[in-house]
């Protein structure tokens, strides 16, 4: 076989994620954008919702440790291991998007209460840390793809963006919990 004939016939082995990256992308970002702007429900008392910020933080704080994980790993040149970690930081962050949801479906927002120099970093935390969430979303999906394709020169190369950015959000994430949690 030729070179020509065997990248055409490893082109026909990858699969197009862009479709479905698209809709998970316009999903979950429309999802958050609304749910900022609608109230929250009243009179719900199935459980304590204050509990879900909480939540929230632990799963962010699992998901920056994963990824920290898979840096190392995939550092040391362990895929298998490294694709574990970013398993890992998938799920934690699926599960940190169910609580973030549900808690803002189930109570309204909570405004920070500090003044002064601490509310501007709070804010400059926050602002940053929303838009890069945004941000991320694609490019973890993008990245994964790439990964599940074998275009490991094309991963690498959005890799080199994904992880600083996604490990920013995680940690960012816990930052803006601690920093507002005496509000709640």
């Amino acid at each position: 076989m030729n070179q020509r004939q065997d990248v055409l016939q490893q082109t026909d082995r990858k699969r197009n994620y862009k479709p479905a990256i698209i809709i998970i992308t316009i999903v979950i970002n429309g999802l958050v954008a609304l749910l900022a702007g609608l109230p929250g429900v009243e009179n719900f008392t199935a459980f304590d919702v204050k509990i879900l910020p909480m939540l929230n933080a632990i799963f962010n704080s699992f998901t920056f440790l994963f990824l920290v994980g898979a840096l190392v790993a995939i550092i040391k040149k362990n895929v298998t291991v490294h694709r574990r970690f970013i398993y890992a930081a998938f799920i934690t962050t699926t599960l940190f998007l169910v609580t973030y949801v549900g808690h803002h479906l189930l109570s309204d927002s909570t405004p920070y209460g500090g003044t002064g120099l601490m509310a501007g970093v709070y804010y400059f935390i926050l602002i940053t840390h929303i838009v890069l969430a945004a941000i991320i979303v694609p490019l973890a999906l993008i990245s994964v793809a790439r990964a599940w394709n074998m275009e490991n020169e094309r991963h690498r190369k959005i890799v080199r963006w994904t992880m600083p950015i996604w490990l920013y959000v995680s940690l960012t994430g816990v930052l803006v919990y601690v920093m507002i949690s005496p509000y709640y």
